[in-house]
């Protein structure tokens, strides 16, 4: 992903997120729902003609069992992950951790969705053109944050600390940080510059919860990916570095942090839930503390 690319929900990796909120809006309406997101579908009505995913549907637009087979896992692993790290948030709140850090945050509502002791701040990062999309989107359906909550503009690929710290962070107090549906995206570089300045901003007991690719090149190489990208609008191996990265788990340790990694399977047995192991089983979640 170059350097100088910017995106908005229409273009590049902001394509993703509204894919994500297409499939958290499939997951909110089941019976059996793990998530309950009132606003996801606004966001895929809200882009009209430009959605990949069109909620009523279920479906992504273009033919072929190759598109459908992907969106089902979308979905799926969508449903898990957003769970698995609505917990993770909540626990480090109840816990006592009042500062939250969602990086490139897309199209999630966790601020508005999810309940949050008295004082608890959110602040979400990503580009301008996707936070004023959402921050839209949510004031036409009245939507009021359950904490306080603060949009922080800026490209994680520059110098997003000062921009987090310009907009109120404190690193002295204990933080619990998200990188959902970022590092795969992420070359091996921005990924090290970003857990450095994660260390660097947080104070002991901040928490990472963190998704990422066991295997990147099997990703990128997957067939299935390839064959039915048209479908969601981009071309989404070809938003992944080719570089080989150090294992996330090496970073951590290096920076002494406490971790511990969940395959997304687990999680979904522990949640009764089933996943295939296609693309999923080359993801894995990472959990992590500073002592």
């Amino acid at each position: 992903m170059g350097a100088d690319q910017q995106w908005d929900i229409t273009s590049g990796v902001g394509v993703t997120a509204l894919a994500v909120a297409a499939g958290r809006a499939v997951e909110s309406a089941r019976d059996d729902a793990l998530i309950t997101d009132p606003y996801a579908a606004a966001f895929v009505a809200a882009a009209g003609t430009s959605a990949p995913l069109p909620v009523g549907a279920g479906e992504p637009h273009g033919q072929g069992d190759d598109a459908h087979e992907l969106w089902s896992l979308v979905v799926d692993y969508v449903g898990i992950r957003s769970r698995v790290f609505d917990d993770f948030l909540t626990d480090a709140a109840r816990d006592g951790i009042r500062q939250i850090v969602i990086l490139a945050s897309g199209l999630d509502t966790r601020a508005f969705r999810l309940e949050w002791p008295a004082g608890t701040r959110c602040f979400e990062l990503d580009q301008p053109g996707v936070l004023d999309f959402k921050l839209r989107v949510l004031s036409e359906h009245d939507a009021r944050p359950s904490c306080l909550h603060t949009p922080v503009p800026t490209d994680l690929r520059e110098d997003w600390a000062a921009a987090l710290e310009g907009a109120g962070f404190t690193p002295e107090e204990p933080t619990a940080w998200l990188a959902e549906g970022l590092l795969p995206y992420l070359t091996p570089e921005a990924e090290e510059r970003l857990f450095k300045e994660i260390d660097r901003l947080s104070a002991p007991g901040s928490r990472l919860a963190a998704e990422h690719t066991a295997t990147p090149r099997a990703i990128r190489d997957d067939a299935l990916l390839r064959q039915s990208s048209t479908a969601f609008g981009i071309d989404v191996p070809a938003l992944l570095p080719e570089e080989t990265k150090r294992p996330l788990s090496a970073q951590l340790t290096a920076l002494g942090w406490e971790h511990r990694q969940t395959p997304p399977q687990e999680s979904a047995a522990a949640l009764g839930r089933a996943l295939p192991s296609h693309i999923t089983d080359k993801m894995l979640h990472t959990f992590a503390r500073r002592p």
